[in-house]
């Protein structure tokens, strides 16, 4: 056997002495984020997309080049904020939050659901009404999250 296959056996074998598995439920230490914040930041994507359908709907009316050049750039930030949001979602509150143990667990699921999939919508059109849609989604889902009315700005 080589002495590099040699090395990298026993190099294999003393990381695996003293390995200890843990039970975790988050994706890093727990009591760094919190839930209203991400609600917080959700709400925030919701009007970033909702202002940027705005400037891509007026944008389109227009042929010079800076015109087009703000356009693609409304266009990149809708998508992007939009993302984010699916992304809150997904590794936030689907990942760590959401429990199957808890009696709202089917509500919360199809609220969180419904953010995921509007959140999309938002992606595919640039009509306000899908925008409002997104933040509908998102109260709806604190009240099924929190089981209580939102208690943050809109």
């Amino acid at each position: 056997m080589s002495r590099f296959v040699t090395l990298s056996l026993a190099l294999a074998a003393v990381s695996l002495v003293g390995v200890r598995t843990a039970d975790a439920h988050c994706q890093v230490p727990c009591g760094i984020y919190g839930d209203q914040t991400r609600f917080e930041q959700m709400l925030e994507d919701f009007r970033t997309i909702s202002k940027a359908m705005t400037q891509i709907n007026e944008l389109s009316e227009k042929s010079d080049a800076q015109s087009k050049n703000q356009l693609v750039r409304w266009i990149n930030t809708k998508e992007e904020h939009a993302s984010k949001t699916q992304k809150i979602m997904a590794e936030y509150f689907f990942a760590q939050r959401i429990k199957s143990d808890n009696e709202a667990y089917v509500k919360q699921l199809k609220a969180a659901h419904n953010i995921i999939v509007t959140a999309m919508k938002c992606k595919q059109t640039v009509d306000p009404k899908v925008a409002e849609s997104l933040e509908k989604a998102i109260y709806d889902f604190y009240r099924a999250y929190e089981g209580k009315e939102p208690d943050f700005e809109h």
